[in-house]
Protein backbone atom coordinates (compact mmCIF):
# COMPACT_ATOMS: atom_id res chain seq x y z
CA UNK A 1 0.00 0.00 0.00
CA UNK A 2 1.54 3.35 -1.00
CA UNK A 3 2.39 5.67 1.85
CA UNK A 4 0.31 8.78 2.59
CA UNK A 5 1.09 11.91 0.60
CA UNK A 6 2.08 14.60 3.10
CA UNK A 7 1.86 18.28 2.10
CA UNK A 8 1.43 17.44 -1.60
CA UNK A 9 2.05 19.75 -4.49
CA UNK A 10 -0.95 19.75 -6.83
CA UNK A 11 -0.91 20.00 -10.59
CA UNK A 12 -4.29 21.45 -11.57
CA UNK A 13 -4.73 20.76 -15.29
CA UNK A 14 -7.36 22.97 -16.93
CA UNK A 15 -8.19 22.43 -20.64
CA UNK A 16 -9.61 25.66 -22.07
CA UNK A 17 -11.51 26.28 -25.29
CA UNK A 18 -13.47 29.51 -25.86
CA UNK A 19 -14.20 30.18 -22.18
CA UNK A 20 -13.55 33.93 -21.95
CA UNK A 21 -16.77 34.45 -19.96
CA UNK A 22 -15.82 32.10 -17.16
CA UNK A 23 -12.09 31.35 -17.03
CA UNK A 24 -10.97 34.39 -15.00
CA UNK A 25 -13.46 33.63 -12.23
CA UNK A 26 -12.64 29.93 -12.37
CA UNK A 27 -8.90 30.51 -11.97
CA UNK A 28 -9.56 32.91 -9.09
CA UNK A 29 -11.58 30.21 -7.33
CA UNK A 30 -8.82 27.65 -7.91
CA UNK A 31 -6.13 29.95 -6.54
CA UNK A 32 -8.19 30.60 -3.40
CA UNK A 33 -7.77 26.99 -2.33
CA UNK A 34 -5.21 26.37 0.46
CA UNK A 35 -2.89 24.00 -1.40
CA UNK A 36 0.60 24.21 -2.83
CA UNK A 37 -0.19 24.12 -6.54
CA UNK A 38 0.78 24.73 -10.10
CA UNK A 39 -2.04 25.64 -12.46
CA UNK A 40 -1.56 24.34 -16.00
CA UNK A 41 -3.84 26.23 -18.38
CA UNK A 42 -3.96 24.43 -21.73
CA UNK A 43 -5.53 26.63 -24.39
CA UNK A 44 -6.95 24.32 -27.05
CA UNK A 45 -7.00 26.69 -30.00
CA UNK A 46 -9.47 29.25 -28.63
CA UNK A 47 -10.79 31.80 -31.12
CA UNK A 48 -12.90 34.09 -28.91
CA UNK A 49 -10.21 36.12 -27.13
CA UNK A 50 -9.65 33.56 -24.39
CA UNK A 51 -5.92 33.33 -25.10
CA UNK A 52 -5.33 37.00 -24.27
CA UNK A 53 -7.05 36.48 -20.92
CA UNK A 54 -4.93 33.41 -20.21
CA UNK A 55 -1.75 35.28 -21.08
CA UNK A 56 -2.69 37.96 -18.58
CA UNK A 57 -3.42 35.39 -15.88
CA UNK A 58 -0.09 33.63 -16.44
CA UNK A 59 1.86 36.89 -16.48
CA UNK A 60 0.42 37.89 -13.13
CA UNK A 61 0.95 34.68 -11.18
CA UNK A 62 4.10 32.55 -11.04
CA UNK A 63 2.03 29.46 -10.13
CA UNK A 64 0.22 29.59 -13.48
CA UNK A 65 1.74 28.07 -16.62
CA UNK A 66 0.18 28.55 -20.04
CA UNK A 67 0.40 25.83 -22.69
CA UNK A 68 -1.05 26.27 -26.19
CA UNK A 69 -2.49 24.28 -29.05
CA UNK A 70 -2.54 26.30 -32.25
CA UNK A 71 -5.69 24.52 -33.42
CA UNK A 72 -8.50 22.89 -31.49
CA UNK A 73 -7.78 19.23 -30.78
CA UNK A 74 -10.21 18.35 -27.99
CA UNK A 75 -10.31 17.90 -24.22
CA UNK A 76 -8.38 14.64 -24.21
CA UNK A 77 -5.55 16.11 -26.27
CA UNK A 78 -5.37 19.16 -24.01
CA UNK A 79 -5.22 16.95 -20.94
CA UNK A 80 -2.37 14.90 -22.39
CA UNK A 81 -0.43 18.13 -22.93
CA UNK A 82 -1.10 19.17 -19.35
CA UNK A 83 -0.25 15.77 -17.88
CA UNK A 84 3.09 15.73 -19.72
CA UNK A 85 4.01 19.08 -18.16
CA UNK A 86 2.79 18.29 -14.63
CA UNK A 87 5.35 18.20 -11.82
CA UNK A 88 3.11 17.83 -8.76
CA UNK A 89 2.59 14.82 -6.51
CA UNK A 90 -1.12 14.75 -7.33
CA UNK A 91 -2.81 15.69 -10.61
CA UNK A 92 -6.35 17.06 -10.61
CA UNK A 93 -8.49 17.72 -13.68
CA UNK A 94 -10.51 20.94 -13.60
CA UNK A 95 -12.86 22.19 -16.34
CA UNK A 96 -12.55 25.85 -17.30
CA UNK A 97 -16.21 26.74 -16.78
CA UNK A 98 -17.98 27.11 -13.43
CA UNK A 99 -19.75 23.73 -13.36
CA UNK A 100 -17.36 22.23 -10.80
CA UNK A 101 -16.46 23.91 -7.50
CA UNK A 102 -12.78 24.00 -6.42
CA UNK A 103 -13.97 24.06 -2.80
CA UNK A 104 -14.44 20.30 -3.26
CA UNK A 105 -10.66 19.75 -3.59
CA UNK A 106 -10.32 18.77 0.05
CA UNK A 107 -12.80 15.92 -0.28
CA UNK A 108 -11.19 14.75 -3.53
CA UNK A 109 -7.68 14.74 -2.14
CA UNK A 110 -8.25 13.25 1.30
CA UNK A 111 -8.31 9.55 0.23
CA UNK A 112 -5.05 10.04 -1.69
CA UNK A 113 -3.31 12.06 1.00
CA UNK A 114 -4.08 9.51 3.71
CA UNK A 115 -2.89 6.61 1.55
CA UNK A 116 -6.22 4.89 0.84
CA UNK A 117 -6.54 5.68 -2.87
CA UNK A 118 -4.53 6.11 -6.05
CA UNK A 119 -7.41 7.75 -7.95
CA UNK A 120 -10.48 9.64 -6.73
CA UNK A 121 -13.57 10.47 -8.78
CA UNK A 122 -15.90 13.27 -7.73
CA UNK A 123 -19.42 11.96 -8.20
CA UNK A 124 -22.36 14.23 -9.00
CA UNK A 125 -24.74 11.45 -7.95
CA UNK A 126 -23.71 10.70 -4.37
CA UNK A 127 -25.77 13.36 -2.66
CA UNK A 128 -23.94 16.65 -3.20
CA UNK A 129 -25.94 19.76 -4.14
CA UNK A 130 -26.50 20.08 -7.88
CA UNK A 131 -28.47 22.09 -10.37
CA UNK A 132 -31.53 20.18 -11.59
CA UNK A 133 -30.95 19.43 -15.26
CA UNK A 134 -32.13 17.59 -18.35
CA UNK A 135 -33.33 14.08 -17.45
CA UNK A 136 -32.08 12.66 -20.76
CA UNK A 137 -28.53 13.79 -19.95
CA UNK A 138 -28.80 12.02 -16.61
CA UNK A 139 -30.02 8.79 -18.23
CA UNK A 140 -27.25 8.89 -20.86
CA UNK A 141 -24.61 9.46 -18.18
CA UNK A 142 -25.88 6.61 -16.03
CA UNK A 143 -26.07 4.33 -19.05
CA UNK A 144 -22.48 5.01 -20.06
CA UNK A 145 -21.28 4.60 -16.48
CA UNK A 146 -23.11 1.27 -16.16
CA UNK A 147 -21.67 0.00 -19.45
CA UNK A 148 -18.19 1.12 -18.38
CA UNK A 149 -18.60 -0.70 -15.06
CA UNK A 150 -19.63 -3.90 -16.86
CA UNK A 151 -16.44 -3.73 -18.93
CA UNK A 152 -14.03 -2.68 -16.16
CA UNK A 153 -15.45 -4.39 -13.08
CA UNK A 154 -15.59 -1.09 -11.19
CA UNK A 155 -18.75 0.17 -9.47
CA UNK A 156 -18.56 3.88 -10.19
CA UNK A 157 -21.65 6.08 -10.08
CA UNK A 158 -20.22 8.83 -12.35
CA UNK A 159 -17.59 7.76 -14.85
CA UNK A 160 -18.10 10.90 -16.95
CA UNK A 161 -17.30 13.36 -14.16
CA UNK A 162 -14.68 16.02 -14.81
CA UNK A 163 -13.26 15.75 -11.30
CA UNK A 164 -10.58 13.08 -11.34
CA UNK A 165 -7.63 13.36 -8.95
CA UNK A 166 -4.76 10.90 -8.95
CA UNK A 167 -1.19 10.33 -7.87
CA UNK A 168 1.01 11.47 -10.76
CA UNK A 169 2.74 8.09 -10.91
CA UNK A 170 -0.61 6.56 -11.97
CA UNK A 171 0.19 7.88 -15.46
CA UNK A 172 3.30 5.69 -15.70
CA UNK A 173 2.70 2.89 -18.18
CA UNK A 174 -0.67 4.27 -19.28
CA UNK A 175 -1.20 5.32 -22.91
CA UNK A 176 -4.03 7.77 -23.52
CA UNK A 177 -5.07 8.39 -27.14
CA UNK A 178 -8.57 9.91 -27.13
CA UNK A 179 -8.65 13.55 -28.24
CA UNK A 180 -12.16 14.55 -27.17
CA UNK A 181 -14.45 13.48 -24.33
CA UNK A 182 -13.51 9.85 -24.92
CA UNK A 183 -10.79 10.61 -22.38
CA UNK A 184 -13.23 9.82 -19.55
CA UNK A 185 -13.98 6.15 -20.42
CA UNK A 186 -10.44 5.60 -21.72
CA UNK A 187 -8.81 6.81 -18.51
CA UNK A 188 -11.27 4.77 -16.46
CA UNK A 189 -10.47 1.60 -18.40
CA UNK A 190 -6.72 2.18 -18.11
CA UNK A 191 -6.71 2.67 -14.34
CA UNK A 192 -8.99 -0.35 -13.87
CA UNK A 193 -6.65 -2.52 -15.89
CA UNK A 194 -3.68 -1.18 -13.93
CA UNK A 195 -5.35 -2.20 -10.67
CA UNK A 196 -5.48 1.27 -9.14
CA UNK A 197 -7.36 1.78 -5.91
CA UNK A 198 -10.31 3.99 -6.86
CA UNK A 199 -12.51 6.02 -4.52
CA UNK A 200 -15.55 8.20 -5.15
CA UNK A 201 -16.62 11.22 -3.12
CA UNK A 202 -19.72 13.42 -3.45
CA UNK A 203 -19.26 16.82 -5.07
CA UNK A 204 -21.48 19.76 -5.92
CA UNK A 205 -22.37 20.48 -9.54
CA UNK A 206 -23.73 23.53 -11.34
CA UNK A 207 -24.21 22.16 -14.85
CA UNK A 208 -24.91 24.44 -17.78
CA UNK A 209 -27.05 24.10 -20.89
CA UNK A 210 -25.93 24.24 -24.52
CA UNK A 211 -26.97 27.87 -24.80
CA UNK A 212 -24.61 28.55 -21.89
CA UNK A 213 -21.66 26.94 -23.69
CA UNK A 214 -21.89 23.21 -22.97
CA UNK A 215 -19.83 21.36 -25.58
CA UNK A 216 -20.40 17.62 -25.21
CA UNK A 217 -22.88 16.12 -27.70
CA UNK A 218 -24.60 12.81 -28.45
CA UNK A 219 -21.74 11.98 -30.80
CA UNK A 220 -19.42 11.95 -27.81
CA UNK A 221 -21.76 9.44 -26.16
CA UNK A 222 -21.49 7.15 -29.16
CA UNK A 223 -17.71 7.55 -29.14
CA UNK A 224 -17.65 6.67 -25.43
CA UNK A 225 -19.31 3.32 -26.16
CA UNK A 226 -16.72 2.58 -28.85
CA UNK A 227 -13.87 3.54 -26.52
CA UNK A 228 -15.20 1.31 -23.73
CA UNK A 229 -15.42 -1.68 -26.10
CA UNK A 230 -11.97 -1.04 -27.56
CA UNK A 231 -10.41 -0.78 -24.11
CA UNK A 232 -12.01 -4.10 -23.17
CA UNK A 233 -10.75 -6.10 -26.15
CA UNK A 234 -7.26 -4.66 -26.63
CA UNK A 235 -4.29 -6.17 -24.84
Amino acid sequence: MPSPVVDPKLSIVIPVFNERRFVTELVARVREQPWDMEVLLVDDGSTDGTIEILEGLAAGDDAIRLLRHQVNQGKGAALRTGFAAATGDIVLVQDADLEYDPRDYGALLEPICDGRADVVYGSRFLGGPHRVHNFHHYVANKGLTTFSNLMTGLNLTDMETCYKAFRRDVLEGITLREDRFGFEPEFTARIARKGCRVYEVPISYSGRDYDEGKKITWRDGVRAVIVIIKARVER
